[in-house]
Parts: structure tokens; sequence; C-alpha cells
């Protein structure tokens, strides 16, 4: 039976250690980030991953950093067959990867080379692409750099955002992924290069980049929107607040009024954009208050708005 550490953190990685486990593999650890503590009453919370590898009674190991814990040696002393990660979220020592007999392989959420990095679904909205995919790869020291196993395109839907294509794209990167084993298994150097020409990178997203900026059309802040929907939000900053959008639509007017003006207020609540854009907000969360639909926000708060005023800042 082939044997294989798998390490993931997050529930993009959750289908895919499930299905090692129902796939004839032996699973010989199972490594997480630690547990954290979460929101306002900072409760205790296990990862995901930990979560399912407690019922299915494999060991976790949790460092705070790998490369510089006592967990590393025991690991490398399996010297299991393959090393799987998928979304782990730290970087692995080269002696770890070198130790797996096989190959370390990596689930990666794009079509590299494109977004290598730690926020390829994010970006791959942000950007208004049309399609995205999942990438089998090798890993090696360099981030995201390794030959290709294996790829799969899917169309991302105009509804998309963050969270569904994170759904998607583990169940795409599940089914490769148990597709492509027994090819990397029977002939590891069975595999292609990535063109370094072609690389994009996506880093982690900034506080910086949650803001809603005016100098957007309506379809760039939309984009942002749906790429940071569920976390950790975009907002736009309302008499000096901040204003979370979570799901908003391109308007198919247009206007004269300059960017960050209420264009409606009575039947939609609609802010205007660069070049003349409209965007109509659907579910907001003003500062303090918790997310609601905009018929509730335009019978509470909505009413202390007019068309015509300018109520965002740049």
């Amino acid at each position: 039976m082939t044997s294989i550490i798998f390490l993931g953190t997050p529930k993009f990685a959750v289908p895919i250690l499930k299905a090692l486990s129902e796939n004839d593999y032996e699973i010989k650890a199972v490594v997480t980030q630690p547990d954290k503590k979460v929101g306002r009453k900072q409760k205790v919370t296990e990862t995901p991953v930990k979560i399912l590898a407690k019922k299915l009674n494999l060991p976790v190991f949790q460092p705070e950093h790998l490369g510089k814990s006592a967990e590393l040696a025991a690991l490398i002393k399996m010297h299991a067959d393959l090393i799987i990660t998928a979304a782990y979220g730290q970087f692995l020592p080269s002696k770890f990867l070198q130790s797996a007999k096989i190959a370390a392989v990596n689930v990666h959420g794009s079509l590299l080379p494109k977004y290598r990095g730690g926020a390829p679904i994010q970006y791959a909205l942000i950007n208004g692409d049309q399609q995205t995919g999942v990438t089998i790869m090798e890993m090696v020291k360099q981030m995201d750099a390794g030959d290709i196993y294996a790829q799969e395109a899917i169309d991302i839907q105009k509804e998309d955002n963050a969270g569904t294509l994170f759904e998607k794209l583990s169940l795409l990167g599940r089914d490769l992924l148990i597709q492509t084993l027994p090819q990397i298994i029977a002939d590891p150097q069975k595999k292609t290069a990535q063109d370094e020409n072609k690389v994009v990178f996506s880093p982690n997203i900034s506080k910086k980049q949650e803001q809603i900026k005016l100098n957007m059309t309506a379809t760039e802040a939309n984009n942002l929107i749906r790429g940071l929907n569920p976390d950790p939000g975009a907002y736009l900053l309302i008499d000096g607040k901040r204003f979370k959008i979570w799901q908003a639509e391109v308007a198919g007017d247009t206007t004269t009024f300059p960017a960050g003006v209420v264009v409606d207020n009575k039947k939609r609540f609609a802010i205007s954009f660069a070049n003349h854009t409209v965007l109509n907000l659907l579910e907001v969360q003003p500062s303090g208050k918790k997310k609601m639909v905009i018929k509730s926000f335009l019978n509470g708060q909505g009413k202390n708005f007019s068309k015509g005023d300018k109520i965002v800042s740049s």
C-alpha cells in the first residue's frame, strides 16, 4: 500500500484528505496549522483538516513552524512514498520534500504558471478571469514552481465568489489528484516544466487591498467584492467608516455623477464609479452592524442618504 504524509489546513483540503483515505492509501500522518483563537470570544478552533483527521483516527501534527520543529525529524523518518499538500500554509523544508520515496505533490488552485502564491482563487476573480482551474504539481523549494503532472480548467460563472470557487476547485482537485496519482506512482518523471515567461504571482491579500477605490469601474469593484467574499470582505469608506459590501451587481445604466455618489436609494442602492459606471449594492454590512440585504438597509440607515450625495471617501 502506498504511504502518504498529508499536509493541509482549510476546507479546501478536506475533500482531498477524505478521498485519499477512501482510496486504499496509507496515511501515516496529517500535518495542519495550529489551533487558533477565532471570533470575538476568542474560542480556540481546530482546523477543518484536523477535525476530519481525528474522525479518521489519523495521527495529527501541528507545528508552529514546521522547518524549526521537533516534529520535522519524526516526519522525515517516516519515509512516506508520497508527500501531498493542499493549502497547508507553510513552506516545506527541502530535506522533508526529499524524504518522499516517490514524489512530493501539491494540489494548487490555479492553472500554473499563472497565480503562484497564497491567493490564486481570489486573484482569478479580482482580475476578472473567465477561467481558472487546478494544477497537480511537483513540490520544489521555490514557491509553486515545480513541474506539472496534470491540470484541469473550469469556467468562472458571474455569480461565483471566492467561497463558491474554493468549493468547486476543492472537488476538482480531489478528483484530478485521485486520477493522477497512479500515473505519478508508475512514472514520477512524467511531468512538464512550467513556462517561466508566463509566471504570474498571487501574494496573500493585504489590508490595503480590501478597500474599494473610487478609481475603479463598477466591474472592477464588483470583481474585488467577489474575490474577497467570504473572507475578509471588501469595503467602502462611508463617513470615514468601513462599510462592507458582500454582494453587488454592475448596473445596466450609466451616470453623469462623479465617482462615490448615490445614484439611487429608492428601489435600489446604487453608487457611481469610474467611467460613469454604476454599482448596485445587494448585501451590505455597515460598521458595527450585521450583514443585511439592501432592502433592510434602505428601510433603516439608507434613509439618511439622498440621490446626488457624495458619500464615499476615496
